[in-house]
């Protein structure tokens, strides 16, 4: 079994320059794709922002990040709660733990024990971009994404 272990860091519009300089950094390839991308209108205020974005180098590097969108009830706080809006799970922590794996079978073997007494914000099943995809909050307080690794269909 295969997983691996990514911080993703959530940002107020600052995600596409932070990635760039961790890869300016670090190396590696470099995902960005934007609200846009998946849908949103391109005149809206957020449609240039980054929904999801990695950095991906061949010595281990790894890490993800998002911008909170600005029109979010998530987003004037570090300490806001986690808010489903508009079908997007939002939340204002400042970072959580991505874990992603091979198949849809070892992610949820993997999601079932963290689960034991977690919160679960999006329970773990399909979704539009992976598998398996899931998200909640540990027992002490780490919130978690478990998914199995997909490529992006762009």
């Amino acid at each position: 079994m295969a997983i691996t272990t990514t911080p993703h860091l959530n940002f107020r519009g600052d995600a596409r320059a932070a990635l760039e300089f961790y890869r300016s950094v670090f190396g590696g390839r470099l995902t960005v794709v934007a609200y846009g991308d998946f849908g949103m209108p391109p005149e809206a205020p957020d449609a240039d922002k980054v929904v999801f974005g990695q950095v991906t180098a061949d010595n281990g590097f790894n890490i993800m990040a998002y911008d909170i969108p600005s029109h979010s009830a998530a987003a004037p706080a570090a300490s806001a709660p986690t808010v489903r809006e508009n079908g997007m799970t939002l939340t204002g922590q400042p970072f959580f733990v991505s874990v992603r794996g091979d198949s849809a079978e070892e992610v949820a073997a993997l999601w079932d024990k963290l689960a034991d007494g977690a919160e679960v914000i999006d329970k773990y099943g399909p979704s539009q971009w992976a598998p398996g995809f899931g998200m909640l909050t540990d027992r002490f307080g780490v919130t978690w994404i478990l998914d199995v690794a997909a490529p992006y269909a762009g």
